[in-house]
């Protein structure tokens, strides 16, 4: 019987938190697609602290594998999307490397194997964007992002991700801290590609307060550590200030060679006028420094994990 499964090892890394009515699906989904279509796979599901049965319902779907590999990593306690994901895709061994931001899909499963279709054709990053609308905040942020940022993809939403072994390694050499995947990955240099789909079904993605406020954190990371928009404003506000400085001092001469000051005042208003303009000059300076030294440093976001179970 000839084997016309493909020889590369996948690895697929899903994040879970709360999601313990949708779970059991979308790893039979994934599992029979990567059964199907590969000689050898595993699966590593992050539980990101959650609080309802989710772990409890991969637990029991792993008690129905045969010989596939399903490794649950607990995070120790709630740390968000990124650093969930990052912990998996470290433990992953795969050459390809699948990441599932979401458990709830809106495609078919064929789409699972195009963007590794893609990957053989020469592209280490591959990802599927589903056509339906984005939320308001996401788009202005995305605005906002590839405005000002230098990255050299622009980012976008997306359901998930396939990553080659070079591209994870490429990623890894730029830092070994990855506040927010999708910026990095735009950037590693590495070709690209962006899979639009048409959804199958209208998803309606609800996230938690704790999700919402995670969320809002990274987005406002993301802006400070991978754009300009900080420094521009800085700089924007430095000039104002150092142009109201000039008026005043050009008020002081001004009302010195035509009037009356009060004793004392023109050179105590000439000294503060000089001082400011120094100082905003120099905020100026530090800012474009910080700029710098933030792009060179990035935040540390070390992960926490609990433990890691081998279910199968």
């Amino acid at each position: 019987m000839v084997n016309n499964k493909e020889k590369n090892f996948i690895s697929a890394v899903i994040y879970v938190y709360n999601k313990e009515n949708e779970i059991e699906q979308t790893l039979t989904k994934i599992n029979n697609i990567l059964k199907k279509n590969f000689n050898k796979y595993e699966i590593i599901c992050v539980n990101d602290a959650s609080t309802d049965k989710s772990v409890e319902k991969v637990q029991n779907f792993a008690q129905k594998l045969d010989n596939e590999v399903l490794t649950v990593v607990n995070m120790s306690y709630y740390q968000g999307i990124e650093l969930s994901v990052n912990a998996g895709v470290d433990l992953a061994i795969g050459d390809f490397v699948y990441e599932f931001d979401n458990v709830i899909d809106d495609y078919d499963d064929a789409k699972i194997i195009e963007v590794y279709n893609k990957c053989l054709e020469g592209y280490d990053i591959v990802s599927a964007t589903s056509k339906s609308s984005v939320n308001k905040s996401s788009s202005i942020f995305y605005k906002i992002f590839n405005k000002f940022s230098d990255v050299k993809q622009e980012i976008h939403t997306e359901t998930f991700r396939i990553l080659s072994r070079r591209a994870i390694n490429k990623v890894h050499s730029i830092s070994k801290n990855i506040p927010y995947r999708k910026a990095i990955y735009a950037n590693c240099g590495l070709k690209m590609y962006n899979l639009v789909y048409e959804p199958n079904i209208k998803v309606k993605r609800k996230f938690s307060k704790i999700a919402q406020d995670s969320r809002k954190e990274t987005a406002m990371n993301s802006l400070i550590l991978f754009t300009n928009i900080g420094y521009k404003f800085s700089i924007t506000m430095s000039l104002i200030m150092i142009i109201a400085t000039l008026c005043v001092l050009i008020y002081t001469v001004v009302i010195f060679a035509i009037g009356a000051p009060v004793r004392g005042w023109t050179t105590t208003m000439l000294f503060l006028s000089f001082g400011f303009f120094g100082l905003f000059t120099i905020m100026t300076m530090m800012m474009k420094y910080l700029e710098v030294i933030v792009s060179l440093v990035f935040k540390e976001n070390k992960y926490i994990i609990e433990s890691i179970n081998k279910l199968n």
